[in-house]
């Protein structure tokens, strides 16, 4: 009753937004009134004109953070350039002379909104009839936008989701905050779910850029590594799909040189169905790997290879066996102990044939989701307190299939190296350097070798578990011609929302 009340004294948050944002449609129509009556040369001058405010407003900023950089890059003192870096990003990264930027920049942003939304708007106007082509196919460019996709493209630049139903115009209403945010000259960022989609509507909306003088890229439609790619990113506004844009970012995190990144700064982006992307697809995640090598690194895998299939074939029996203790106790009526055996076994094998045949007897599957619920519940208590603290010592090791991880238990690392059981566990580097820092009887020199040891020891373990983890996904989470193929000798890996496969991806 209350919120009713509320609703009709203050009416809904639709209306209040709408609003809110009223006077600014109203100073965007101001200037769309005026901008028709100017020359073209007028208004393709209003980018320009407009970039120009924003130097004005931004200038000084920018030479002194272009001067602290470069004192950065010639400062030989690991103290000076932490000065250097406080002073341009701030103790937290978010403040500094570059926060100063960021605000100021937005600031201004703001204040040209309507003048830099009413230019695209009568831009869009004076292009009606003519022909662009997009993806081989003559349109004729019929669009302007109306007053309630102004609304929409004032809610991006703000940060906000827009929701808007098919045919509604969600391209047209991107082209406006694409426009103001690329004035700044770092780059405007359009985010879409395939391929298809990025060629067209940068093409299309293209048409709408390069009549006002900015300049559009697709990265799909260049090479990864390219200097195509590298020339996509350097435009004014840049299409792509999620996964090219966030495997260029990983990409450039493992080249060996600056020059060879792809993309620069992130300065604004707008993400085409945003649920799919940051919800959907976002449950896999993105992974690249370096190099392969030769026979040297695939050495070290079949060192191991062995090994990790009598593993993975004495888990098989392991969980076969849980499985069989789980129907026996079903027979019996004891659904306590036999979701128990089918939740160890699910945790050692989920893709088990006779587990998943089990797992479509009625009630199976519920009684295995509750007991799962209730082992996430019990991990919350304390070690003194908790049921299920020896849950994975039956299992040599435990599989995450939604996660795609694995790690070995005791048993198992006992399984690998029946001798040295240490041989598959990572020393805790951080303590063994604490008490080496307090052992006064070494010298520096002794010190310093002794944490070098215990460095490549690390490292060596860490490579050594990595391998294992590796085959035991290979061994045992993915399957062939159902999460890869193998085509000419080369491992094609399944994406698993589209089913097509991803030549050049590697696990």
């Amino acid at each position: 009753m209350f919120k009713r009340l509320m609703t009709a004294v203050l009416g809904t948050r639709h209306e209040r937004e709408r609003k809110r944002i009223q006077p600014i449609v109203d100073e965007i129509n101001e200037h769309y009134a005026r901008l028709q009556t100017v020359s073209e040369a007028e208004l393709r001058g209003q980018t320009g004109k407009l970039r120009g405010i924003i130097r004005e407003r931004t200038g000084e900023l920018e030479a002194a953070i272009a001067s602290l950089r470069e004192q950065k890059r010639n400062a030989a003192a690991p103290g000076e350039r932490d000065r250097l870096d406080n002073e341009l990003s701030g103790p937290d990264g978010r403040g500094g002379r570059e926060g100063e930027l960021r605000e100021a920049t937005a600031e201004v942003l703001d204040e040209i909104l309507p003048e830099a939304f009413a230019t695209v708007r009568e831009a869009a106007r004076r292009l009606l009839g003519t022909t662009v082509q997009v993806t081989g196919h003559d349109l004729t460019w019929d669009m302007v936008p109306y007053d309630v996709q102004l609304m929409g493209g004032i809610q991006l630049h703000l940060g906000k989701i827009a929701e808007m139903a098919t045919g509604e115009g969600k391209t047209l209403v991107a082209t406006l905050p694409l426009y103001l945010n690329a004035l700044p000259g770092k780059g405007a960022h359009l985010v879409t779910v395939n391929s298809y989609l990025a060629r067209r509507d940068s093409q299309w909306m293209g048409h709408l850029y390069t009549y006002l003088g900015l300049t559009v890229g697709c990265i799909d439609d260049t090479e990864p590594g390219t200097p195509q790619r590298r020339a996509a990113y350097l435009c004014d506004i840049t299409y792509g799909t999620n996964n090219e844009f966030g495997f260029d970012y990983l990409r450039d995190n493992m080249v060996p040189s600056l020059e060879q990144r792809v993309q620069r700064g992130h300065n604004f982006a707008i993400v085409d169905e945003v649920d799919s992307v940051l919800i959907d697809e976002a449950r896999t995640p993105l992974i690249i790997s370096g190099p392969v090598g030769g026979d040297d690194s695939d050495g070290a895998y079949f060192a191991h290879n062995a090994a990790v299939g009598r593993l993975v074939r004495k888990q098989t029996e392991l969980v076969n066996q849980l499985v069989a203790d789980g129907e026996r106790a079903l027979e019996k009526g004891d659904t306590r102990e036999a979701s128990l055996a089918f939740y160890k076994a699910r945790l050692g094998s989920p893709k088990n044939k006779r587990l998943l045949k089990v797992m479509q007897e009625p009630g199976v599957k519920s009684l295995i989701q509750k007991m799962e619920l209730d082992h996430i519940a019990d991990r919350k208590l304390s070690a003194s307190k908790q049921e299920f603290g020896d849950l994975e010592e039956d299992l040599l090791f435990v599989l995450d299939e939604k996660g795609h991880s694995v790690h070995l238990t005791d048993r198992g690392v006992d399984f690998m190296s029946p001798e040295d059981h240490e041989a598959f566990v990572l020393p805790d580097i951080s303590e063994q350097v604490h008490h080496l820092e307090r052992d006064h009887s070494l010298s520096a020199a002794e010190r310093l070798q002794r944490k070098r040891d215990i460095e490549i020891e690390y490292a060596t373990k860490s490579e050594t578990l990595n391998i294992v983890h590796q085959l035991l996904r290979a061994h045992a989470l993915y399957e062939k011609d159902v999460n890869y193929v193998v085509l000419e000798g080369q491992v094609h890996i399944v994406d698993e929302f589209t089913g097509r496969t991803m030549p050049g991806r590697r696990w």
